[in-house]
C-alpha cells in the first residue's frame, strides 16, 4: 500500500522522535520476534472460516492450522495470536477436543495465547483447530489505521472486508501473526454470511453452499503460500465479469468483482489497464506468480491493498491516486494508480517476502518502482525517468528506511519514493537495462515464493551485477543523508568528491547526454581534465544525489 501523503495519513508513519529512543515493550517483542514457541513449528495450511454479524460489529469463527514440528524445540508452548477483544472458546489438537497437559494450562499475555502441546516427533505433521468469538478491533482510517471494516454501500447496504498489514492478521483470526512463515500449502477461507450478499476471498471459489437458515457459506481456496495480511475476506452486493489474459505462463484468469452499480464503471477501468498492466510487469519481472490462483481485482470501501490474487480496488474508478498525480510530472495521471501499484505487490511482497517488516523497503520500493516501469512500457523511458524523478517531492528524510529488528515496526515511509529513486540510481549505475531487467526477472525466479531479508535481495543485486552495490545501499536505507556531489572548476579541470555520505561511499557518477564520460567520485578530491564539449550541467540527473559547486 502507498503511504506518501503523510499529511493526510499521519497515522500510518512515525514521524516524532527516533528509533532509537523509542521505547519497545514485551507485546512488541512477542509479535515481532521468531521466538522459542513459534520457532519450533512450521504453518503448512491455514483452513479458516468466519461468520460476522454486521449489526453486532462481531464475528465468530474457527481456525485449523495444519503445522510440521521442526527439529530443536526448546518450548513446551506454542505462541498462538489473537488480539484482544477476541478470546479463545474451545481448542482441538489433531480434531480432538483440546484437554490441558498438566500442570501447565493455556493463557493469554496481551495479544498472544501460550498454549501447552505435547512434543512429538520432528517432521511430524499435526493440526491445532481454535474456535473463537468477540468484537475485532474496527478500522478507524483504513487501510492505514485497519481492522474489521463495517460498512454501507452508496445504497445502504452492508458492505464488509479487512485491512491489517502491521496490524497483522490476528486482529481477526488466529495465526502465527509473523511474516516469515507463510503457509507453504495455501490457505481456505469460507465466510457465512446472509443469503443477499456475496462474500469473494482470495484464490478460486471452491464451494457455494446455501443454507435453510438465510444464509450461505462462500469457501474459497488459495494453492499458493500467502501472506498472513492478505487473506482478506470482502462481502456486499458484488457481481463479476471475467477476462483472459494469455501471459508468459499460459493461460491467465482475470476476474474483477465490484458492487453491481459500478459494473460499467469497472469494465471501462480495470479493461483499460490491467492487460497492459500485466504484459508489462511479466516483461520486467516474469510471469505472475500465482497463475494457480488467478488474477482479481475487488471493490473496497478503502483505498486498496495488496492482498494476493485478490487485490483490493478502492481508487473509485479514477486516473491517478484518487485523481491526483504523485510525481507531478503529468504522467501519473494517465492510468490508475491502484491497480498498477497494488498489482506490481504480486511481485514484491507476495511473492517475494520479507522476513520482518523492518525490510519493507523490498515490498514497496520495489513497488513504487513498477509504477515508471509501467510508464516506461507506455510512454517511453524518458517518461518513465520524469515520472520517477518527480516521485522525489515525497521523500522527506525523516529517519532509516529500514526500521528496527524484531518488533515488528516499519521504517520511513520513504521506503516508496526513496526506495524507487535508490533503484532507478542503481540501474543508471548498472548502464545496462537488459542485466537490470534480467536482475528484476531473477529476484522473482530465484526468490519465488520465498521469504528474504533485505541483505539477500542486495547481495543478489550486486552479485548478478557484477558490481559492488553494499555502499550504496547503506548509503540511501541505513542513513537519511542523501550523497552531495562536491565540485571545483578551474579551467576545464573538474575536481569532485563525495560528502554527506557513509565511509567508502564511491559511486560512479555519468556526465554527458550523448557521449557518456564515468567518473568515479570517493570522499578525497579527485580531479580530470574536461572534455571542451562537456559540461558539469551534464551530469545525468537519474541519479538522486545533490550537486553543490564549492568553486571559490
Amino acid at each position: 500500500m502507498n503511504y506518501f501523503l503523510k499529511t493526510i495519513f499521519i497515522s500510518s508513519v512515525l514521524i516524532a522522535g527516533t528509533e532509537s529512543s523509542a521505547q519497545y515493550t514485551r507485546q512488541d517483542t512477542l509479535r515481532g520476534t521468531i521466538g522459542p514457541e513459534r520457532a519450533w513449528w512450521d504453518v503448512l495450511h491455514y483452513d479458516l472460516s468466519v461468520t460476522p454479524d454486521y449489526q453486532g460489529k462481531s464475528i465468530a469463527g474457527r481456525t485449523k492450522i495444519q503445522y510440521k514440528v521442526l527439529a530443536g524445540q526448546k518450548s513446551d508452548y506454542m505462541q498462538i495470536d489473537l488480539q484482544k477483544p477476541l478470546t479463545i472458546d474451545t481448542l482441538f489438537y489433531d480434531d480432538k477436543l483440546y484437554i490441558n497437559y498438566p500442570p501447565k494450562p493455556y493463557y493469554d499475555e496481551g495479544n498472544v495465547w501460550h498454549i501447552p502441546l505435547p512434543k512429538a516427533a520432528v517432521n511430524s505433521i499435526h493440526s491445532i483447530t481454535i474456535a473463537y468469538h468477540g468484537k475485532p478491533r474496527v478500522a478507524i482510517n483504513p487501510p492505514w489505521d485497519g481492522g474489521w471494516i463495517f460498512t454501507r454501500d452508496e445504497k445502504g447496504r452492508p458492505w464488509m472486508t479487512v485491512a491489517c498489514q502491521g496490524l497483522g492478521a490476528s486482529v481477526w483470526y488466529p495465526c502465527k501473526d509473523h511474516q516469515s512463515d507463510e503457509p507453504d500449502n495455501g490457505a481456505t477461507l469460507s465466510m457465512t454470511v446472509a443469503d443477499t450478499l456475496v462474500a469473494v476471498g482470495n484464490g478460486r471459489l471452491k464451494e457455494k453452499t446455501t443454507h435453510n437458515n438465510g444464509t450461505t457459506t462462500w469457501t474459497w481456496e488459495v494453492k499458493n503460500p500467502i501472506n498472513n495480511y492478505n487473506i482478506i475476506p470482502y462481502i456486499g452486493k458484488y457481481v463479476t465479469w471475467h477476462e483472459d489474459f494469455t501471459g508468459e505462463k499460459g493461460h491467465l484468469d482475470c476476474d474483477y468483482w465490484v458492487l453491481d452499480y459500478n459494473l460499467e464503471k469497472s469494465k471501462k477501468q480495470f479493461g483499460r489497464d490491467v492487460r497492459p498492466m500485466l504484459t508489462c510487469f511479466e516483461n520486467w519481472f516474469g510471469p505472475y506468480p500465482f497463475y494457480e490462483d488467478g488474477y482479481k481485482l475487488v471493490e473496497s470501501s478503502h483505498l486498496g491493498m495488496e492482498h494476493q490474487s485478490a487485490t483490493a480496488y478502492g481508487n473509485h474508478f479514477m486516473d491517478g491516486y484518487l485523481g491526483m498525480d504523485l510525481s507531478a510530472s503529468g504522467w501519473g495521471k494517465k492510468w490508475d494508480y491502484i491497480i498498477i501499484h497494488e498489482s506490481g505487490h504480486e511481485w514484491f511482497a507476495n511473492n517475494i517476502t520479507t522476513n520482518d517488516i523492518a525490510d519493507m523497503w523490498v515490498h514497496e520500493g520495489f513497488t513504487d518502482y513498477s509504477e515508471p516501469l509501467f510508464v516506461e512500457c507506455l510512454y517511453g523511458k524518458q517518461a518513465s525517468d520524469e515520472y520517477t524523478r518527480g516521485l522525489r517531492r515525497n521523500i522527506a528524510n525523516d529517519k532509516p528506511v529500514i526500521g528496527p529488528y524484531g518488533v515488528n515496526k516499519e521504517g520511513s515511509g520513504d521506503m516508496y519514493a526513496k526506495g524507487a529513486n535508490m533503484l532507478h540510481t542503481i540501474r543508471q549505475v548498472i548502464d545496462n537495462d537488459a542485466k537490470f531487467k534480467e536482475i528484476l526477472r531473477g529476484l522473482n525466479k530465484d526468490f519465488y515464493h520465498r521469504t528474504v531479508d533485505s541483505r539477500d535481495v542486495e547481495k543478489y543485486m550486486s552479485e548478478k551485477s557484477g558490481k559492488d552495490l553494499s555502499k550504496i545501499f547503506d548509503q540511501y536505507l541505513r542513513t537519511t543523508k542523501i550523497p552531495v556531489l562536491e565540485y571545483k572548476m578551474n579551467g576545464r579541470k573538474l575536481s569532485y568528491r563525495w560528502t554527506n555520505c557513509i565511509n567508502g561511499f564511491n559511486m560512479p557518477v555519468q556526465i554527458g547526454t550523448r557521449k557518456v564520460i564515468l567518473i568515479e567520485p570517493k570522499t578525497e578530491w579527485h580531479e580530470i581534465d574536461l572534455p571542451s564539449n562537456y559540461s558539469i550541467d551534464e551530469i545525468n540527473k537519474n541519479f538522486y544525489i545533490t550537486i553543490k559547486n564549492v568553486s571559490p
